[in-house]
């Protein structure tokens, strides 16, 4: 079993040398392709991968569920560490 690392790692090397395979003309392409397409495709997945993980910023903001329970739990957990912090002479005011 390979771990989430290994197949992440296996997978970035896998496309690092299909590019350098494409961009060092290894493998034949035609020549408006290898001259415009290639050069270019890195900054294209870095743009793609970024409107990418905007969209699931935004849609993890969209679909946000406010949670009373939640906040009731966590304003227990302020008062708690404030009681703490008050008993060990912390003046959290």
């Amino acid at each position: 079993m390979s771990s989430r690392a290994q197949q992440t790692i296996s997978l970035g090397l896998l496309v690092s040398s299909l590019y350098l395979s494409l961009y060092l003309e290894l493998i034949p392409l035609p020549t408006v392709i290898q001259q415009d397409i290639v050069p270019v495709l890195p900054f294209w997945f870095l743009v793609s991968f970024g409107a990418w993980l905007l969209l699931r910023l935004g849609w993890g903001m969209f679909t946000f569920r406010d949670t009373p329970e939640a906040y009731e739990e966590l304003m227990a957990e302020i008062k708690l560490a404030q009681a703490d912090l008050r008993a060990k002479g912390v003046n959290v005011d």
